[in-house]
């Protein structure tokens, strides 16, 4: 999911060298009718971009998912919640 975000950002013009553009990643395992499943995926984006393009990352955010490989792999089986905290640079 990272990747797909870095690439469509990319393509907007928004860099993401590594110090700006990160995310924390957790899961739920639960028993489900006695087989152990992973249930639910939450990932929080910690974003800081360039000074006049929050808009643009937000309408990257709104859609990266339907082009996320892994994330299209796996929506029906396991819930994906996302959320980003994002910084706009002064400069």
């Amino acid at each position: 999911m990272l990747g797909t975000l870095a690439r469509l950002l990319a393509g907007k013009g928004v860099p993401t060298p590594e110090e700006y553009f990160g995310a924390d990643v957790e899961g739920d395992i639960e028993n489900v009718d006695g087989v152990l499943k992973i249930t639910q995926i939450r990932v929080k984006y910690d974003l800081k971009v360039p000074k006049g393009t929050v808009e643009a990352v937000q309408e990257v955010l709104d859609s990266y998912i339907t082009f996320c490989p892994g994330a299209q792999s796996v929506i029906g089986c396991i819930d994906i919640i996302d959320q980003a905290d994002i910084e706009e640079l002064a400069e």
